[in-house]
């Protein structure tokens, strides 16, 4: 099953920094705010446990379990024996469906990472009397920045710490000589107990934007001869297979329609989901109605729009769009091949968009490219080779618009394995 990757930042400092009281307060104040939040702790020895000698699953491991699962009905952990320690790249990304992963540590992981220094710490406040004097003499903050030996003699200083290097994004300190630092590099500061604001730049830059999925469904198609979305594709209605696909990467699901009184099986067939079936706002024809609609109604930064009869619709797709989107600061992200633009498997940013669509919409525009035309929104093209890494066996964007195109798809169509 395809979930979104989580997003990661690291908290670091030296040794009684403070690192984890504020990793606890911002994972509390996150989650406070409705934020889904994961979390990696960095042990720098060896060994460590989180089962009790002569538990039963300490006696396993005891016994030569390389890996054991401990599972109860609310909560699992596994213990697994490493031959070498894993990079925290790997660790994230086993991580998926958060909306932020607070690391703690990790400085050489390559994240983002938030420097805290506490004025009550000794090594941070030689730290940042060396912070000051970099930034003051205009040196480059490098990717693996040590503090270096000062001064001669008796005055000589080589405590050897680390340092703010260019993977800081921020800085958390109460010593006046860091903030100045942070200031002249141009970096963001908070003090040790902002943790409000530091919670509003963690959502601003680097929690994940969520993301609405819109199924275009539509209504009656004249050239299929009755409705895409129930047409019998593989046994079960179309759109049945369209929900399936996209449910995991959907933060909101809505289905834009002209019957949702012939959808309403959906909620049995997909219990406890929450899917929000929708008419077009307006009563005549085209893409543009229906892509005003999706924006509309959705209540996520990010939208991706499908058409019903995408028969392949990938998840993977939509995840990669929405990395690129937040990766480009684009307010569209849209997979370009041969044929064009492809408007209905593509990422929209709700608010800049859905004011380019009311606006063509008024100036009685129907179809879906003016939006790429306009100087109001800037447009990413996502290429055909970056799809095919995404989806090696391609076939994203095959619709089916007649029943012979229909059956043709249902006769080579590969089975479920392929989801």
């Amino acid at each position: 099953m395809t979930e979104m990757p989580s997003p990661a930042i690291s908290i670091v400092g030296r040794h009684n920094s403070g690192k984890t009281t504020l990793v606890v307060k911002l994972i509390s104040a996150l989650t406070a705010r409705g934020r889904d939040v994961g979390s990696v702790k960095h042990h720098s020895h060896d060994g460590f446990e989180i089962d009790h000698p002569g538990k039963d699953s300490f006696r396993q491991r005891e016994a030569g379990a390389t890996e054991t699962v401990i599972a109860s009905p609310t909560m699992m952990a596994r213990v697994k024996t490493l031959p070498h320690e894993l990079e925290c790249s790997r660790i994230v990304k086993s991580m998926p469906g958060h909306d932020i992963i607070i690391v703690e540590g990790y400085r050489k992981s390559g994240l983002p990472t938030i420097e805290i220094m506490r004025q009550g710490n000794e090594a941070d406040a030689a730290v940042a009397e060396v912070f000051l004097e970099d930034a003051r003499a205009a040196l480059p903050l490098t990717e693996d920045n040590v503090q270096r030996s000062r001064g001669e003699g008796a005055f000589a200083r080589d405590i050897s710490e680390k340092m703010p290097n260019a993977n800081t994004v921020a800085i958390v300190t109460d010593i006046p000589a860091a903030r100045e630092a942070a200031a002249l590099y141009g970096l963001p500061t908070f003090g040790l107990d902002d943790i409000p604001q530091m919670v509003d730049f963690l959502e601003e830059h680097y929690v994940r934007p969520r993301v609405s999925v819109a199924i275009q469904a539509g209504g009656e198609s004249r050239r299929m001869g009755r409705s895409k979305a129930t047409v019998p594709f593989a046994g079960k209605p179309l759109i049945s297979r369209l929900v399936r696909r996209l449910l995991p990467v959907a933060d909101e699901l809505i289905i834009t329609t002209n019957e949702p009184e012939n959808l309403g099986f959906l909620a049995d067939e997909f219990p406890g989901q929450d899917i929000i079936l929708v008419r077009d706002a307006y009563d005549f024809r085209g893409a543009l109605p229906g892509l005003y609609t999706a924006l509309s109604t959705a209540t996520n930064p990010y939208v991706a729009i499908v058409a019903c009869d995408m028969v392949f619709a990938s998840a993977p797709l939509v995840v990669a769009e929405a990395i690129e989107m937040a990766d480009k600061g684009a307010d569209v992200v849209v997979p370009v091949n041969k044929h064009g633009y492809e408007p209905f498997h593509a990422l929209y940013r709700r608010t800049p968009c859905l004011e380019v669509v009311r606006d063509a919409l008024q100036r009685g525009e129907t179809k879906a490219q003016c939006v790429y035309r306009s100087p109001e929104v800037k447009v990413v093209e996502f290429p055909q080779e970056r799809v095919l890494e995404v989806e090696p066996m391609g076939g994203c964007f095959v619709n089916a618009n007649t029943p012979e195109e229909l059956a043709h798809l249902e006769a080579n169509f590969y089975g479920e394995a392929e989801e």
